[in-house]
């Protein structure tokens, strides 16, 4: 069957979902539902200051306190060298990310952790933090970024230099990064606009509000084998950061999934293990840390808040012959805004020859950002798409054929360095212009039957980009004929039922046959974390290269219990046939058939599959498909 032919059995449908029951009955077990034996009760002390200088920290009374079995301040972190690490779509520095979990001679924000203990019970630990006698120099702080950045600001850290800048500054700042792209002659191209706009914008952090709070179990024997149940997008890039960050051989240290009660790129990074882990260890028994809501609030990552200028000038006609932004983002009390993406986002959509987009990395008294959908991208695409609003409304022009008009499309330059192949913006605008919702006329208020109503359309236009990298799937084929999938993603939208799907049209079966599971970091292959829109297409081409390999096998065996060569096999609708008369008069076997022989064919039958999506010819050979599967207006 030729590409253009191509149907599906279950791409495109809504079957149930195989997380579904446990999630709707209350069986399914998140971070916090875990309990192991000898578990103690974990708590956090933590900074009710901006800013100041720890002077002091005496816990004598807190290790005193019957039933208390461990206590932990930052003295008790390695000193780790400044070494960056992924974390989904922006970078972190694994230094700064140990600070960010226990401050060392400075707490640079109100939250900032600087012990923790663990005990007996809960009420327990509570009082022992209530003993922990915490001497502070409180110092000058500062919240906004505007402010951040002025010479005689509160300086967080003393050997901050600005990247990116040159000269390079030989003082120390706020500002930890300078990213710029750009194209063209900006002052030629604002000289030839007859009509220009430039405003200025603010926005506040937003946390990413996931119903699930953090949650933590930790536990390591005598020779230091250790186990970690947690709710994170990413559970092996959580035992790098465990490792990295207390020194540990990634062969001692084991992660388990749990199911995730909302993450939205918020839970890609640590809080709680690597404390559970330091606790759990020293008190020689299993260790669990809940935050609280008040807790995820003060102390784990929003989407940054941002002050940007926003300048873009467009001649008589509708062409915008000149645009540039500058955003400055507040990264939190250490470094890593998505000043890159926020850059790369700004002007995307458009087709634009003189072009520039700065962007400004900069530190202040608030928690640590963390990635928060598409990071960096609403700080700088919220500005442009109300400038370009603007010029529209002053040009006269609709707004949606205005962004028509200057529309980036297949080899448009953009100014972060690559050329577009096929993107589908000028027809997403022009599906828009056409659409119902779109072309039929506002309801008129102006007859009093809605008094002091103000109808109208909003739209505005996005980008972002999407990432493979590495994936790890394995098909099991068990006895009866039925089919386990194990891959390495945390699920967090539904892909264990996307996976499943994928697999079950691979194999020509029914999608109940298939039960996806998330496997831990010791069985499975290194997976990358879910995040950057990747799972259901990196993951999910693992899945059906370890589906195909499967069903090769499954051929392999057909062939054998027909005596017959492999290549004279075929397979349909999960099923092995003869490849055609000639290769015999066999009954067709099902997947049950074959497994029920595989001890006499060869043993145990599987697929296995690890991969880095990024093959330009497979991403294009699927989106193709996905296109093509999609129904179509009138169709």
């Amino acid at each position: 069957m030729g590409e253009q032919e191509q149907t599906f059995r279950w791409i495109g449908k809504r079957p149930l979902r195989p997380d579904g029951v446990d999630k709707v009955t209350g069986r399914a077990r998140f971070g916090a539902d875990y309990f192991l034996p000898g578990m103690l009760s974990g708590k956090i002390l933590r900074s009710p200051h901006a800013h100041a200088r720890i002077v002091s920290i005496d816990t004598s009374a807190a290790k005193a306190l019957p039933g208390v079995k461990a206590v932990i301040t930052g003295a008790d972190w390695p000193d780790i060298p400044s070494e960056e690490a992924a974390a989904g779509e922006t970078p972190i520095n694994l230094r700064a990310l140990s600070h960010n979990l226990m401050a060392r001679d400075k707490v640079l924000y109100d939250g900032h952790a600087v012990a923790a203990v663990a005990a007996t019970s809960a009420s327990i630990a509570e009082q022992a933090l209530a003993l922990i006698k915490v001497e502070y120099e409180i110092l000058p702080h500062v919240i906004d970024v505007r402010a951040a950045i002025k010479p005689d600001a509160p300086l967080l850290h003393d050997d901050l230099y600005t990247e990116g800048m040159e000269p390079q500054p030989q003082q120390p700042s706020n500002i930890a990064k300078r990213v710029e792209f750009s194209l063209g002659d900006l002052d030629a191209g604002f000289a030839a606009a007859d009509v220009i706009i430039e405003r200025e914008f603010t926005t506040q952090p937003v946390h990413q509000g996931y119903i699930e709070p953090h949650a933590a179990i930790a536990t390591v024997s005598e020779d230091g084998q250790a186990e970690v149940w947690c709710s994170s997008q990413g559970h092996f890039t959580m035992r790098t950061y465990l490792c990295k960050l207390l020194r540990l051989e990634q062969s001692k240290v084991r992660v388990i999934p749990a199911e995730i009660g909302g993450g939205f790129g918020g839970k890609t990074l640590v809080y709680l293990e690597p404390i559970a882990f330091l606790l759990a260890r020293q008190s020689g028994r299993p260790v669990k840390l809940t935050m609280s809501r008040e807790e995820v609030f003060r102390a784990t990552g929003p989407a940054p808040g941002s002050y940007s200028r926003i300048k873009i000038g467009a001649n008589r006609d509708g062409k915008i012959t000149a645009a540039s932004a500058e955003v400055y983002l507040q990264a939190g009390a250490f470094p890593g805004a998505p000043v890159g993406p926020a850059c790369m986002a700004a002007f995307a959509p458009y087709d634009l020859a003189n072009v520039s987009a700065v962007g400004y990395d900069v530190v202040v008294n608030r928690p640590k950002v963390a990635a928060y959908r598409a990071p960096g991208a609403p700080l700088s695409e919220y500005p442009v798409e109300s400038v370009i609003d603007d010029l529209a409304k002053q040009l006269g022009i609709d707004p949606l054929q205005f962004r028509l008009q200057n529309a980036a499309h297949e080899g448009t330059q953009a100014a972060y360095g690559p050329r577009f192949k096929v993107i589908g913006y000028a027809e997403t605008l022009q599906a828009a212009l056409q659409h119902p919702h779109y072309t039929a006329p506002l309801a008129d208020s102006s007859n009093g039957s809605a008094p002091g109503i103000v109808r109208g359309r909003g739209v505005a236009s996005g980008f972002w980009f999407n990432i493979g990298g590495d994936s790890t799937a394995a098909i099991n084929i068990n006895e009866d004929g039925t089919i386990a999938l194990t891959t390495g993603s945390p699920d967090i939208g539904g892909s264990r039922a996307g996976h499943a799907m994928m697999v079950a049209e691979e194999f020509g079966i029914d999608v109940a046959q298939v039960r996806p599971l998330i496997g831990d970091t010791s069985s499975i292959g290194y997976t990358f974390l879910t995040g950057g829109s990747r799972v259901t297409f990196a993951t999910g081409m693992a899945a059906i290269e370890a589906s195909r390999k499967a069903i090769q096998e499954l051929c392999k065996r057909a062939a054998l219990i027909w005596e017959i060569d492999p290549e004279a096999v075929s397979w349909k609708d999960g099923k092995a046939f003869p490849a055609g008369p000639n290769a015999g008069d066999f009954e067709p076997l099902t997947i049950g058939d074959i497994a029920a022989k595989a001890g006499k064919t060869g043993g145990p039958i599987a697929g296995y599959a690890t991969l880095n999506a990024q093959e330009p010819d497979r991403v294009s050979a699927l989106i193709s498909a996905i296109w093509k599967s999609i129904p179509k207006p009138g169709a």
